[in-house]
């Protein structure tokens, strides 16, 4: 099957294409802290927008913990925007900035709307900031939420490596 041609509005994203892999470790107030192994996709079809993919397992068990979808739209070169949905009932919208220096490009995002199904999670608002360090070709990220009764808070972090 043949790769369509990269739209020239995600050409600045195209760091992000291919698959990761790393490790990550999570907390919150209301549950144990834990340590996982993460695996990302971002692709594209030659529209002006990423495909995203994620699946995590737990670090010793290798049991599944979390996935989601979604996609990533550019608005310029300057602002993105972030649509994901997870089986547990919960979908995101995101609207972020993006930023290039020499040393990085950070996407970082916060939610406009959390929307959940009746039997998901509460969870209000989460914010996510991608770090593209491209000397170290590593991606990293944290992610904070307000969930659960609980006010924005640390959630997660990883940092994932190019496996593709």
């Amino acid at each position: 099957m043949a790769t369509p041609p990269l739209h020239p509005d995600i050409a600045h994203l195209s760091w992000l294409l291919g698959t990761w892999a790393g490790t990550g470790s999570g907390e919150y107030p209301t549950i144990k802290s834990f340590d996982y192994n993460e695996e990302i996709s971002f692709g594209h079809v030659g529209k002006p927008f990423l495909a995203y993919t994620q699946k995590t397992r737990h670090a010793e068990t290798g049991l599944p913990l979390h996935a989601e979808a979604g996609y990533i739209r550019p608005v310029g070169t300057d602002r993105v925007e972030f649509q994901v949905v997870q089986p547990s009932g919960i979908s995101e919208s995101y609207e972020g900035i993006v930023q290039s220096t020499e040393e990085a490009i950070v996407i970082s995002l916060e939610t406009v709307s959390v929307t959940t199904t009746a039997t998901a999670k509460d969870v209000s608002a989460v914010r996510r900031v991608m770090t593209f360090d491209p000397g170290a070709q590593v991606l990293s990220y944290k992610m904070a939420m307000a969930a659960v009764g609980e006010e924005m808070t640390h959630h997660l972090s990883a940092n994932l490596f190019p496996t593709t």
